[in-house]
């Protein structure tokens, strides 16, 4: 079953939002990695440069913000409570939006394995990232 038939199995409200990746990783930029000068991301390949580099989960691999990690990450996911979030993908500029989300749970990820997958707050409170360094780099939650 796939990401999106899986959400609205759990009577969670989801919106195809096309376009918006570009503008959601931006922010998702600006609320986590805005400590960091633009030298220091692109040391990290936060930034893509050459077509080389660019994934934001860097920030949380190279150690330059504070984050849970592995089980412990999706533990805290889990027990987030969530009410609208968005989840977008570092190789495209699809976005969803999801609304009345507080059944979503990590599981309802597991179609997407292989693939970078950030899910933030509509605020940009909090993030759980999914790296497709499945089971060696990742999952990532954090806090602003």
């Amino acid at each position: 079953m796939n990401m999106i038939d899986r959400l609205i199995d759990k009577n969670i409200k989801v919106r195809d939002i096309p376009g918006w990746g570009a503008y959601l990783k931006k922010e998702w930029e600006t609320h986590f990695a805005g400590h960091l000068s633009d030298k220091e991301k692109q040391s990290i390949y936060l930034l893509d440069a050459d077509g080389f580099g660019g994934y934001l989960w860097h920030l949380f691999s190279y150690k330059k913000k504070k984050c849970l990690e592995g089980e412990k990450a999706e533990v805290a996911f889990r027990d987030q409570r969530k009410h609208s979030c968005f989840i977008f993908f570092q190789d495209t500029e699809d976005a969803l939006l999801l609304e009345d989300a507080s059944g979503f749970d990590v599981i309802d990820l597991s179609s997407e394995v292989g693939r970078d997958i950030y899910v933030v707050d509509k605020q940009f409170r909090w993030t759980f990232v999914l790296t497709h360094e499945t089971d060696w780099l990742g999952p990532y939650f954090s806090r602003r």
